[in-house]
């Protein structure tokens, strides 16, 4: 297979080429949401995916999601594509069933990269335990890989972003610095090892910490993706009528992301993630670690708010099991978001 840099021919990749959140706001303002009393979670407010009711003990969750490349080998691409969009459907409590390949490649490229692309992606959805069974393909000068995703939960299980309450504990279950290192590649200053970090937290799929959730019935949950933490943790302060605080000394970094944020490494998210997230978020973090807060991330953790009584026993399970669930901050009476 002749070799070709994939991320040569993107502007931006992964999570961080998402649409502006702000700007999103005020697109989807403009919808009227559909009146069905089985759409449990649509546009009002939205959510990680939608998710509607058949019965009184299902529920189909549905997403979809995709994007440029965010590495050069083509088979890591489409894995890490799938785990993005498969991820949506853990962090509302479901189960994946089935994925559609949402695909747009330039023609003259090798036909076997595209395949590599399949395959990692097919990889991946079998990982998570559902059928890769079609999709759709466009010729497009810049390629983009995803999948939409169908999955099943519980209409009574659904893990909402506007559930967190007041006394809750507040987890991520993955390190934060995605953004950054992958800024740091493509401005050749990344070091050693860093993208391997960063390749490996993307390629995990969340289905792991979603399992070990489930007990302890969690108020609120999100992936944080391209709005960084402190985007994604707006939308849930906002959405539940509460206050998140966070410790920014607790938040969990990718090897080198802290230091490249030091050194001023900044993604493009990071302007648009400020833009939308900042008016909201009182600060007193050093300029390096709230870097780290508003970074772009792509296939992220679940941010997570659960009971305080649970969280001893949450943190003890996932250190057993081997994962990460660190815990970084609380949910407060009030409004906006605090990092300090």
């Amino acid at each position: 297979m002749a070799t070709v840099e994939l991320t040569t021919l993107v502007k931006a990749g992964g999570c961080a080429a998402k649409y502006s959140a702000a700007r999103l706001e005020t697109l989807l303002s403009g919808l009227v949401p559909a009146e069905a009393e089985d759409l449990l979670v649509g546009l009002d407010p939205a959510d990680d995916a939608a998710v509607y009711r058949l019965d009184d003990d299902r529920a189909i969750v549905f997403t979809v999601d995709f994007f440029p490349p965010v590495v050069d080998d083509p088979w890591t691409f489409g894995a890490i594509a799938a785990a993005n969009a498969l991820n949506d459907v853990f962090a509302m409590g479901g189960s994946p069933l089935l994925a559609l390949s949402v695909t747009a490649f330039p023609e003259e490229l090798p036909v076997e990269m595209l395949g590599a692309v399949l395959a990692g992606a097919a990889a991946k959805v079998r990982e998570a335990g559902a059928i890769l069974a079609g999709g759709h393909t466009i010729r497009d000068a810049e390629p983009k890989y995803g999948l939409a995703v169908v999955g099943t939960v519980h209409p009574d299980r659904i893990w909402p972003k506007a559930g967190a309450r007041p006394g809750d504990a507040l987890f991520l279950t993955k390190p934060l610095g995605t953004g950054l290192v992958l800024q740091a590649v493509r401005d050749g200053v990344a070091p050693d090892g860093a993208l391997d970090g960063a390749v490996e937290s993307m390629l995990e799929l969340n289905r792991a910490a979603a399992d070990l959730l489930r007990p302890f019935e969690p108020s609120a949950v999100t992936d944080v993706t391209g709005f960084g933490l402190l985007g994604h943790a707006h939308e849930m302060a906002s959405r539940s009528g509460v206050r998140l605080v966070f410790d920014a000394g607790a938040l969990p970094a990718l090897p080198g992301a802290l230091e490249l944020a030091a050194g001023g490494v900044v993604t493009g998210g990071d302007r648009r993630n400020r833009e939308f997230a900042g008016p909201h978020v009182e600060s007193k973090a050093d300029s390096a670690r709230e870097a780290l807060a508003y970074d772009p991330q792509t296939a992220g953790g679940l941010l997570v708010a659960v009971r305080s009584e649970s969280a001893a026993v949450l943190e003890a399970t996932f250190a057993a099991a081997g994962g990460l669930a660190a815990r970084i901050g609380r949910v407060e009476p009030g409004a906006g978001v605090a990092l300090g």
